[in-house]
């Protein structure tokens, strides 16, 4: 199974993370599955940017962004060349090191 490494973030894991992901399994499920609480507004639909993060391994092995995903990357923060949407994002069978973004566009947390 691929590994998933995601780069130290202040908020959500400190120091950093690493895991597997699981086949038919999107970034964000793997790692909300890992205990990363990555933020997931739309229920992992595609239709916000909560779980906007940024490859920085492994971009060129994804399958490219769908229509739908780009046009919702456009609203990120902190939009990069390899940006995706996490809860698009399924490997293919390549290792990826990921950044979570320091900020959101979420206007309120699913925390409590």
């Amino acid at each position: 199974m691929p590994k998933i490494t995601i780069l130290p973030h202040p908020e959500i894991c400190p120091k950093g993370a690493e895991f597997e992901i699981q086949e038919d399994e999107s970034l964000c499920e793997a790692a909300l599955r890992n205990g990363i609480k990555i933020e997931h507004a739309c229920e992992l639909s595609c239709a916000c940017t909560t779980c906007h993060c940024i490859v920085r391994e492994g971009f060129e092995s994804l399958d490219e962004a769908s229509e739908i995903e780009e046009d919702m990357l456009d609203k990120a923060w902190g939009l990069e060349s390899t940006s995706r949407l996490s809860c698009q994002v399924f490997t293919n069978s390549k290792d990826l090191t990921v950044e979570l973004p320091k900020y959101t566009i979420n206007q309120v947390s699913e925390e409590g």
